[in-house]
């Protein structure tokens, strides 16, 4: 065991590195710095495309968020994510900075604003592969000033982390309005705790009672606050990032035992329409087009063997067709369907054919030659 979690702390490393890149901004008339991890397969893998998650704070934000997402990638809980980092050690303050008496983004604020919107989401678009999902995060004043980018019609970004934000005056309020009349998916974290900077408290206290109001009503709005106990403004960040990744991809994960026991195997027909629709879910609310996960084509097997409903491994076939056309699978769908229905000839064919494809999974050409000798026996002896 100990050798194993060597290995994959090794692994991760070599895959995590964190690189910089330098960008000129006209609107801040400097150069800022910024920092990138590609996903380990980004070089294998040249069509595909992978959500953006822009860090403010990523002085210290960065490491954080990087390990949890390598960390849920790992076991396919979470997607393969591009991560920008801002460093902002010496400059967050004016960056992020508020009018007292408005409630607006200084002019300086303003200027970086327009430099994440016009210059460095522009960058990181043109010159790597991305899809069209991007989360913003921060902690304190910067997790108050990603709020600014929720005041647009269209709001910029499609998942918002904030982290013990320090809210501008007027802002729950705005932020109700805009989270009231949203037309797409929006997804809303904030957490506080305990511990946390006592005058930063009620303002956030006031925003969850807005949110969790709309979001009752309107089912665009994902919307979570965790408030944690024996935590400080500091280490509440380490309880809330894992939260706050595993809340907006909720749709991505696979198929649990939680999930096959509690919503699957007690349906009474339509294993398979669930399977599809499931997918199409993490498609609209995230924009990324995930392939049908092998183990969660086992899982509908199972739930249909259970329940008995055999004539439905056939539009499982066809899904695996699609999904995987040059595997056995679907042949050996078709294969389990005939030998649940007891016609072993047929089910020998499929079988047979199954063991000329590509294995995968735990589907093998040895399994699928075994599947076809019992199945050629039987049908001889009737």
């Amino acid at each position: 065991m100990k050798q194993l979690l060597l290995f994959f702390f090794f692994s991760i490393s070599l895959f995590a590195q964190k690189n910089t890149e330098l960008i000129k901004s006209g609107n801040l008339n400097e150069t800022r710095e910024i920092y990138v991890s590609l996903p380990q397969s980004y070089e294998s893998s040249p069509t595909k495309r992978y959500p953006i998650l822009l860090l403010l704070d990523g002085d210290y934000l960065f490491d954080p968020f990087q390990g949890a997402l390598k960390y849920g990638e790992y076991w396919d809980d979470l997607p393969e994510t591009i991560i920008i980092g801002i460093k902002q050690k010496n400059s967050r303050m004016d960056d992020c900075a508020f009018d007292e008496a408005q409630g607006t983004p200084t002019k300086r604020a303003v200027a970086f604003y327009n430099f994440i919107g016009e210059e460095l989401i522009p960058f990181i678009e043109k010159k790597y592969r991305v899809a069209p999902f991007r989360i913003i995060a921060g902690h304190d004043t910067t997790a108050g000033f990603l709020n600014f980018f929720l005041y647009r019609d269209n709001s910029f970004f499609n998942a918002y982390i904030s982290l013990s934000p320090e809210l501008a005056p007027g802002m729950q309020n705005q932020i109700a309005t805009t989270l009231t009349n949203t037309k797409k998916n929006i997804f809303y974290y904030q957490s506080s705790a305990d511990g946390d900077i006592k005058q930063l408290r009620q303002p956030i206290e006031e925003l969850d009672a807005n949110i969790k109001v709309i979001a009752t009503n309107n089912p665009l709005v994902n919307y979570q606050y965790d408030k944690f106990n024996n935590a400080s403004h500091y280490s509440l960040v380490l309880y809330s990032v894992p939260n706050a990744l595993y809340q907006i991809f909720d749709s991505y994960k696979p198929i649990s035992s939680t999930e096959f026991a509690d919503k699957i195997v007690i349906l009474p027909s339509g294993y398979v329409d669930y399977l599809i629709k499931k997918y199409e879910n993490t498609t609209q609310k995230l924009g990324m087009n995930v392939p049908i996960r092998i183990n969660d084509f086992k899982a509908i097997e199972a739930a249909i063997l259970k329940n008995k409903a055999y004539e439905e491994l056939e539009k499982l076939s066809q899904l695996a067709n699609k999904n995987y056309p040059k595997s056995m699978l679907a042949d050996y769908e078709l294969g389990l369907m005939y030998e649940k229905l007891g016609d072993n000839k047929k089910a020998s064919n499929k079988y047979q054919r199954a063991s000329q494809l590509e294995e995968i999974g735990d589907l093998t050409k040895d399994m699928m030659y075994n599947k076809y000798e019992d199945m050629k026996s039987l049908s001889v002896k009737k």
